[in-house]
């Protein structure tokens, strides 16, 4: 911990109030807050941290509603529970680079797969430019990380459900109650703690998002995310002491995301 995580933080920290390019590496100065007021101030930063916001909440709202949906599905008895639950888990388990060029084929600005059947059905005439429209873009992006990310929700909802005690649903149904109202009622209250873990897990790996984007759109300023901006002014720009400065509001925004994770982990629930 001490080596891969204290050490790196403290250090980046000291570089973030340091005015240090390595292009001019002698040029370097103790200047205080001024790169994170640069940051805040800059034009570029708000412009990604808009495209991260919006694809923190795409991917939110397809991950809750699609990740509820398909552990429904899973939480009824059927001989295929097994062969389903294990292809469920494929996307989780693919490599986000790898994930990333697979849509890629599938929305390719020419006759990708998605054209090719719009044109085979003869609904399109010339090939769709999904990935020349930012907010296009933003949502393909948050398509598939909430491809990626579906079947870790759907497993902890289907845990959450399957912690449910049988004579809940059973006292409801001899009160009355149909499927429906069961669900609403008692279900979903709940699945609220296994709630505030999937949008804090899934906030924090929208806001993380890296492989995904560069695999779709490279690392054109159409769809930049505030990870690729950090990574462009580090790498690309080699302004270590700006790209520290990014690399901490990064840090802090997950940590609250983080820490907000962890309480959700830890509450209990209640079932009298």
């Amino acid at each position: 911990m001490t080596v891969l995580v204290i050490y790196p933080i403290t250090v980046t920290f000291f570089y973030s109030l340091r005015k240090m390019k390595l292009t001019s590496p002698k040029d370097t100065a103790f200047i205080g807050f001024d790169n994170y007021i640069s940051i805040l101030k800059s034009i570029d930063f708000w412009y990604s941290l808009q495209n991260s916001i919006m694809v923190m909440i795409a991917v939110v709202i397809l991950c809750v509603l699609f990740g509820l949906f398909f552990a429904s599905i899973l939480n009824f008895e059927s001989k295929l529970k097994s062969i389903l639950m294990a292809i469920s888990v494929i996307p989780w388990a693919l490599p986000p680079v790898v994930n990333g060029i697979l849509w890629k084929w599938i929305f390719y600005p020419g006759f990708g797969f998605l054209n090719k059947i719009l044109y085979n059905l003869n609904i399109i005439e010339d090939p769709i430019q999904y990935l020349s429209n930012r907010y296009s873009l933003i949502f393909i992006i948050s398509i598939v990380i909430a491809w990626r990310n579906i079947p870790f929700c759907s497993i902890i909802f289907l845990s959450a459900m399957r912690a449910i005690p049988e004579s809940v649903y059973d006292t409801a149904s001899i009160d009355g109650a149909n499927r429906f109202q069961i669900f609403i009622r008692i279900t979903l209250p709940l699945l609220m703690p296994a709630l505030g873990i999937i949008l804090t897990f899934t906030s924090i790996s929208a806001i993380n998002v890296f492989d995904e984007v560069v695999s779709i759109s490279g690392y054109g300023n159409l769809g930049k995310t505030i990870l690729l901006e950090d990574y462009m002014i580090t790498f690309s720009f080699l302004d270590f002491g700006l790209g520290s400065a990014l690399t901490y509001l990064i840090m802090i925004a997950s940590g609250i995301l983080g820490i907000l994770y962890i309480r959700s982990m830890s509450k209990k629930i209640d079932y009298i």
